[in-house]
């Protein structure tokens, strides 16, 4: 009989299984895959952004799915915990923009292989190819765990590490969801996050920008009665379904949740290419370029002002003659120009589906679990960490830190109590 079953070996799993060896547990990890740490590997673009070194409190601000509740995990094993553990195992890290940590050698491969090493170091049982058929919870301990190949398994404590909806070739695809159900818990609704945004705009459907990346730009979603809901700062790209990119990642959330209250076909979205910068301001600025070169082709003497592809959209799209000479241009034709630099339209129709998206929102109601150990509050014995818990964070190391952060509570929490 084990102390503590693990069932999935992605980022919170692998985290988990590490410290209930720690503490003394003899614990086994089950994954139905060939491959432990599957979703770990490709995270970062293939870099792996261990975790994000910022005050608790601004991390907390970059976890819009129920942030609050990471105050207590955290208190067990947070970032700067994150940190030194890969650092003690002999991997340097180093930190980019926005507080992102990476390892030096800018490989996920060395952190999946260093945590494999350190959980056989531990002598954890592994067994990949294993899928779990079902879990029998029983009012006293062990509870059962009966595999596909009819095997039974009897452990003091179940580990449920089996991750979201999002990225399923990884392994994640809501397998988790009916044992919590048998156990109790409520499965709040789930929906994706981090997830491109689809724009049904003629623009976008004729390709018209496809592939423009705009830099340092604010994106913001509006209700339909035009009352801003959420502005995020950041990287754009247009796609040939709408726009994607760190700010239009972070903005979708916002998106899938405003179409759903509001019973609405798209919801309007703007991008201000000049933050910080107002209509009049930018207007100004137009002005003052026009008159310094009053023989010249707008066109010419507007180079480089904003990106070129957008520059000849918006003289095509607001019916501007780029060749007309400075002189000539009026002060309605800049006003035009200014306005929707300031505030380019969008109309946000959805998004990719919950599979595309980098995180999955809802899961597990975090109410229902004791976040000092990460145990159900509905059945003794029963644990939960990462994405399969109602937890989600933007992208940039923040859902990793909540992986690594609730696995290794639920892991600690889970050995502590085997042996009480």
């Amino acid at each position: 009989m084990y102390d503590v079953v693990i069932i999935g070996g992605g980022p919170s799993g692998l985290m988990a299984a590490v410290a209930a060896a720690e503490n003394g547990a003899k614990v086994l990890l089950l994954d139905k895959g060939t491959k432990l740490g599957r979703k770990l590997a490709i995270s970062g673009g293939g870099r792996c952004n261990v975790t994000n070194r910022m005050e608790r409190k601004q991390l907390i601000e970059h976890i819009p799915g129920n942030g609050r509740f990471m105050h207590s995990p955290f208190s067990v094993f947070d970032n700067e915990n994150i940190i030194t553990f890969f650092e003690d195992l002999g991997i340097q890290l180093k930190e980019e923009d926005r507080g992102r940590m990476f390892p030096v050698s800018d490989k996920a491969q060395t952190v999946v292989d260093t945590l494999l090493n350190r959980i056989r170091a531990l002598k954890v049982d592994i067994r990949t190819n294993t899928e779990v058929k079902d879990i029998h919870f029983e009012d006293e301990s062990p509870h059962k765990i009966l595999l596909k190949d009819k095997t039974t398994i009897f452990t003091k404590a179940i580990i449920i590490a089996t991750g979201g909806k999002s990225v399923p070739h990884t392994g994640s695809n809501g397998s988790g969801y009916p044992w919590a159900k048998k156990a109790g818990h409520t499965i709040t609704e789930l929906y994706p996050t981090e997830v491109p945004i689809t724009i049904g705009q003629p623009f976008i459907t004729n390709k018209d920008l496809q592939g423009l990346s705009l830099r340092e730009i604010e994106l913001t979603v509006t209700a339909p009665n035009g009352k801003k809901i959420k502005t995020h700062e950041g990287d754009m790209i247009f796609t040939h379904f709408g726009i994607s990119g760190p700010a239009a990642l972070r903005c979708s959330q916002y998106v899938v949740k405003a179409l759903k209250k509001f019973e609405a076909q798209w919801i309007p979205m703007h991008i201000q290419i000049f933050p910080g910068s107002t209509h009049e301001d930018l207007f100004q600025q137009l002005v003052k370029l026009v008159k310094a070169e009053p023989k010249k082709a707008l066109k010419t003497v507007l180079k480089g002002f904003a990106p070129e592809r957008l520059l000849t959209f918006l003289y095509k799209d607001l019916h501007i003659d780029e060749q007309e000479v400075c002189a000539n241009t009026s002060h309605d034709t800049l006003r035009k120009l200014a306005q929707t630099l300031t505030a380019f339209p969008l109309k946000a129709n959805g998004t990719l589906s919950i599979e595309k998206a980098f995180v999955t929102g809802g899961g597990v109601s975090v109410k229902e679990i004791e976040p000092k150990t990460m145990q159900s509050r509905k059945t003794k014995g029963l644990y939960f960490c990462g994405e399969v818990l109602d937890i989600h964070g933007y992208t940039g190391g923040y859902n990793i830190t909540c992986a690594f952060s609730t696995g290794y509570t639920a892991g600690a929490g889970a050995a502590l109590q085997t042996k009480d």
